[in-house]
């Protein structure tokens, strides 16, 4: 971004005086204070004839009727502005003390100087149909697009400082990109990401276009790493932030029978065969547990928490049947001794699959 420094009051009040001089000289009876006076400020006329159901169409029809400026009329329509401003500043703090005709010489001037920014700003108009064309098909439709351009645009002739020497296109771009891009972070997803993380994930997106355009193939995470200058993991990361989400009830197929949430498989659902597998293995479980003393059966099941899903600690266990922690864990050793019989085993051992 380019910064700018804020004009000086004595420039800001040179500029004024010769517009006022400029304004008394032509308007030697009085001032006249309507907008068409200005020969250099582009109408606004509403087109009604001719129009047609494209409201794209129609606005980059109409904003193509005013002229683009050269870098002395940028310039010349600077100074008009700021003086603009400083006419405006003096008119807030001190039009009570103001002599009656410096009061009506500064509201000209402010006037003229809000003319001048409408002529930098309509002149202006196609830079932001330019730069929003560039980032359609993310989110947000292309009048809106336009729209938060225009908003940019606004800040930029606010803060274009003509003594800097560049011209204002090049300083107006920053801002109207920024405004687009800022305005697509907070609306066109529908999980907001912060700013700063969509400026990451457009960087990655244009270097991704650019290698694959170079190699021929998409670039691997390690190539746009190197790129990019972060880590191969941290790429992974933003690509999966940069994601659209999809809704699940998008139609699937020519006909539309189904929707993409068809295709989702379910982690939670049971699968009936293994639903009926778990009902047999719980009936063998107990069958076998059924052939064990009721002590053996109960210290097994606790131990394993076949009974309620938790399992006990040999201490937990020898205070249920109030013994110690060393006879339960030889009551489990030889209960498991048993269990380990082909006997009782055997009808275990197909559900180990």
């Amino acid at each position: 971004m380019q910064t700018e420094a804020p004009a000086t009051e004595e420039n800001a009040a040179a500029t004024a005086e010769a517009a006022a001089a400029n304004a008394e000289t032509e308007e030697a009876g009085g001032f006249v204070y309507s907008d068409s006076d200005d020969d250099d400020a582009p109408a606004q006329q509403v087109v009604t004839a001719g129009a047609t159901a494209d409201p794209v169409k129609d606005y980059l029809k109409q904003i193509g009727k005013v002229a683009l400026l050269n870098a002395e009329q940028e310039v010349e329509l600077a100074k008009r502005i700021e003086a603009g401003l400083f006419a405006e500043e003096k008119l807030g703090s001190e039009s009570q003390s103001m002599a009656p005709k410096l009061r009506r010489e500064m509201q000209w001037i402010a006037q003229d100087g809000r003319r001048a920014k409408n002529h930098l700003l309509e002149a202006n108009l196609r830079l932001v149909v330019s730069l929003a064309k560039r980032y359609t098909g993310r989110g947000m439709l292309f009048l809106d697009l336009i729209q938060e351009g225009n908003l940019g645009l606004i800040r930029a002739v606010e803060k274009f400082d003509y003594t800097k020497g560049y011209k204002f296109s090049t300083y107006a771009t920053w801002w109207i990109r920024q405004a687009i891009t800022r305005a697509m972070a907070d609306q066109a997803r529908t999980i907001r990401i912060p700013v700063h993380m969509v400026e990451v994930i457009n960087k990655l997106a244009r270097v991704q276009r650019q290698m694959l355009q170079d190699l021929g193939r998409e670039p691997t995470p390690e190539e746009l790493a190197k790129e990019l200058d972060m880590t191969p993991e941290k790429v992974v990361e933003v690509q999966k932030y940069g994601r659209e989400p999809i809704s699940l009830h998008t139609p699937l197929g020519e006909d539309g029978d189904s929707e993409f949430g068809d295709l989702i498989e379910d982690s939670e659902a049971v699968v009936p065969a293994d639903a009926v597998s778990f009902t047999l293995l719980q009936e063998q479980l107990h069958s076998v547990l059924d052939t064990l003393s009721e002590r053996e059966a109960g210290v097994v099941s606790m131990r394993f928490g076949l009974t309620d899903g938790q399992p006990k600690t040999l201490d937990e266990i020898g205070k249920v049947y109030g013994v110690t922690r060393e006879r339960i864990r030889q009551i489990e050793s030889k209960t498991m001794s048993k269990l380990r019989h082909p006997s009782r085993s055997q009808v275990l051992r197909d559900y180990l699959d």
